[in-house]
């Protein structure tokens, strides 16, 4: 079987459970942010230590099963689990704990794996308004949901553990560092 089916073409899709649909439609819309967050993920992973390389993947599994769930939200094998949520809220939690977090105003891109989990973040936030979309039109998994929203808390802390870490541990230099690195590749 060939990987094209030519149905793009006519710019109809097919969702999971076989129903056709049109490219532009809320829930293909949703599925191609999500698949896009999952690749600037990866992006990231490239960077990460093998614990936060860890945590990505099994963040990707995740996303894969809530596209097949937006795909096919019928078929309840693709339902989401409130467990996922809660550790996600205690990976935010353990992480934000580990460091004094400055609380001001961020400018993203203090090294590189920040600014890839920032630009990861802000991919899950228009996710997030997607699946609120596709919730008002056509029903969407609340846990599902709530799993996207906790993540871009999960990626922002990273994100900043990670400009927390280029700063050798000094919350006071931080911005200053962010901003030397931002002029210093201008």
């Amino acid at each position: 079987m060939n990987i094209y089916t030519k149905n793009g073409d006519r710019g109809t899709t097919s969702l999971m459970n076989g129903i056709s649909v049109s490219k532009a439609d809320d829930r293909i819309e949703l599925v191609g942010t999500i698949d896009e967050l999952n690749s600037f993920i990866g992006l990231a992973k490239v960077l990460a230590d093998s614990s936060l390389k860890e945590s990505l993947s099994h963040i990707q599994k995740n996303l894969m099963q809530v596209m097949a769930g937006v795909a096919d939200p019928r078929n309840m094998d693709y339902r989401f689990s409130a467990g996922e949520t809660k550790a996600l809220e205690g990976e935010i939690d353990r992480i934000e704990n580990s460091f004094p977090r400055i609380k001001d105003f961020v400018l993203y891109g203090g090294c590189e794996l920040s600014a890839r989990l920032d630009v990861a973040r802000a991919v899950t936030r228009r996710a997030e308004r997607r699946f609120r979309k596709v919730e008002q039109n056509y029903g969407a998994d609340p846990k599902a949901v709530q799993y996207i929203n906790r993540l871009s808390d999960y990626l922002y802390m990273c994100a900043r553990y990670a400009d927390y870490k280029v700063a050798n541990g000094k919350t006071d230099g931080i911005q200053d560092q962010v901003v030397k690195n931002i002029l210093g590749n201008l």
